[in-house]
């Protein structure tokens, strides 16, 4: 059964109006009640136009990818779009007991929604962040169901040493024993705030839409983000670097690379990970095109909504631009 996402209720600020409101279903996939949401006509699909699929982002949900779809839309691009909620992110409930999430279930996940959706179709995928590294993968994996690629600032992880494995070992047992909680808010205007500070380009009306998204009120009166907890545990099982760009280099569609010139990865590893071990990574990939977004941070579908989907339409439509 499919239901009209309800829009949030504004507190200090007029919440962003959706120009295509999406629909939110739950499919069963693998044991979990898969939320997903869509816009557009799934009639309306074919060989050269087929359904999109969004993959959000590390405590991220699907109705993040809001703003992007109504300026898709706005440029004449009709298109159906799915965009699913990853396990124990968003409306999407990991299993009681959950402790941990495994990259490979990601990718088992994204596989089994589009046998149940768009089985034996090929897609258009796009990734954000985590999502762009699962799509990356997926690609790599399984080539033929994908037509066009894009990755938004899905830049991988650094590469790992077999000798950190140990003490890698160490601290996910040692983080198993430790009672993990998500922060809470007071209000739904204190999620707002959180996101604006979280990301001073994002516009408040924006942040007072996506907070009703982003977090949910509960019994004990306060508002608690939609992510599990366990996300927090440190992933025993190390980046192999080789893995991955064996994946990368089986890739047969054209890929679209977006970033923001406001994005500093090194907040997030530091001198481990530098600019140039990713573009030989890049340079790997077979059929690549690249775009630079300004002003825009890592949240590129939030900073600058318009213009992504400007490059969206080109991309995935040359035909029709």
């Amino acid at each position: 059964m499919l239901t009209p996402l309800l829009p949030p209720v504004a507190a200090t600020v007029a919440p962003y109006v959706a120009a295509h409101p999406a629909r939110r279903e739950f499919i069963a996939l693998r044991g979990l009640d898969y939320h997903v949401l869509s816009w557009g006509d799934a009639a309306a699909v074919t060989p050269e136009r087929p359904a999109l699929v969004l993959l959000h982002g590390w405590m991220d949900v699907a109705a993040s990818f809001q703003f992007m779809v109504d300026a898709l839309q706005a440029l004449g691009t009709e298109r159906y779009v799915i965009a699913p909620d990853w396990r124990g992110f968003g409306l999407t409930r990991a299993a009681p007991g959950t402790d941990g999430f495994w990259f490979p279930d990601y990718l088992a996940d994204l596989d089994a929604l589009l046998d149940a959706l768009l089985p034996g179709q090929s897609v258009d995928l796009l990734g954000h962040s985590m999502g762009g590294n699962i799509a990356m993968i997926y690609a790599g994996v399984r080539p033929e169901r994908i037509r066009r690629l894009v990755n938004l600032e899905g830049f991988g992880m650094p590469e790992c040493r077999p000798a950190q494995a140990p003490q890698r070992y160490v601290r996910w047992l040692d983080d198993l024993k430790k009672p993990l909680s998500m922060r809470r808010y007071t209000s739904q205007a204190a999620v707002a705030d959180r996101l604006c500070q979280n990301n001073p380009l994002l516009a408040p009306d924006k942040a007072a839409w996506l907070s009703a998204h982003w977090a949910e009120a509960r019994d004990d009166g306060f508002w608690h983000i939609l992510g599990d907890p366990a996300h927090k545990h440190i992933n025993p099982v190390l980046y192999r670097k080789d893995e991955v760009m064996a994946c990368w280099q089986r890739i047969s569609a054209p890929v679209l690379w977006v970033e923001g010139d406001r994005t500093d990865v090194s907040k997030w590893w530091g001198n481990s990970y530098p600019r140039s071990d990713f573009e030989a990574r890049l340079a790997a990939v077979p059929q690549l095109q690249r775009e630079l977004l300004s002003p825009c941070g890592h949240m590129l579908h939030h900073d600058q909504p318009e213009a992504l989907a400007q490059h969206l339409a080109e991309f995935l439509d040359p035909a029709q631009a």
